[in-house]
Order: C-alpha cells, then structure tokens, then sequence
C-alpha cells in the first residue's frame, strides 16, 4: 500500500484508559476465550498493557461478581498472556537496535530530503527540514548523516536562541 504510518485506526483508545473501558475489553476477551494479546505501540499502549495485566484478577472477579462472565469463562481466563512489542519512530526503548516504525520512517524523510534538494540547488536557498521524534533526535540525526546536511538540531542538545541569526552568517561566509 502507498500509505504510511498507522492505518488501523486503534491508537489512543480513550475508553481503555478508563477501568469501565478495560473492563468491557476483559469481558470480550474472556467471552472469546482469549488469553493472549500482542501489543505494538508505544509508551501509551504499552502502558495502558501493563494496567490492564495487573488488573486482569480482578477485572475478571469484577465481571464473575457481576454476571458479566461465568464462572466457566473466569476459569479459562486465569491467566492473561502479553506480549509487548515497540512499535515507534521515535527509537527511544532502551534495549533495541531500532523500533518498528523507525526504518520506514527514515526512508520516507530520506525520499523526502532527496526531492527537495534538487529545487534548493537549482534555486541556491536553504531549507529547513521538520522531521518527527517528539523528545527524541534519533531521527534528525541519523537524517542529518545520511543526507550529508549541514545543520542538525535534536532535543538532546537544543540550539542557542541566536541559531537564525547565526545559520544565516554562515550562508553569507
């Protein structure tokens, strides 16, 4: 597909940061007999996993309670199964090489940076490229170095408040 980024739509459920909402989500698993969950996300979603485990005892008693399960459901349901995978552009998980999402990204800004740096040639301008990364400069930097840029600012080390005026000194030099 020519698409890019999260296409599935399932970021940032709002009713799951809620306990009713995690309570719905355990009585549908539990409804279909699930017991183990991939999930590929960031710190909202992973965080919002490790809730969900520790609460899933007593989630499931909540719903026994309740009559939202039977006990025939609460039993095969005991234990919850997770896996958590880093799905990122960022790249900021201690203990990974690289996070899913952050190759692709960096080949879509490299696309990016190749188009524009024919028309800042021809015409002699500078540009200044906006790349994503939140807190972190993984993206800008490994950007910076592939495409030779003169320039890198990254949220680890932030430019002095004169950084335009000096930029532009540098060009006329």
């Amino acid at each position: 597909l020519p698409q890019g980024g999260t296409v599935i739509g399932s970021a940032r459920c709002q009713d799951f940061r809620t306990r009713e909402g995690r309570l719905r989500a355990a009585r549908n698993l539990a409804k279909r007999g699930i017991t183990n969950l991939c999930v590929i996300g960031g710190d909202g979603s992973l965080t919002g996993a490790d809730t969900f485990r520790a609460e899933w005892g007593g989630l499931l008693a909540e719903l026994l309670k309740t009559g939202g399960i039977t006990a025939e459901e609460a039993q095969r349901s005991t234990h919850l199964n997770i896996v958590g995978m880093v799905g990122s552009i960022d790249n900021d998980f201690c203990g990974t090489d690289m996070t899913i999402g952050t190759d692709s990204a960096l080949h879509r800004i490299m696309e990016i940076v190749d188009a524009i740096t024919t028309t800042a040639q021809s015409h002699q301008r500078t540009f200044v490229l906006e790349v994503m990364g939140r807190h972190c400069g993984y993206l800008a930097l490994i950007t910076a170095l592939a495409c030779g840029a003169d320039w890198v600012f990254i949220p680890e080390s932030p430019p002095e408040d004169d950084w335009e005026e000096h930029l532009c000194r540098r060009l006329t030099e």
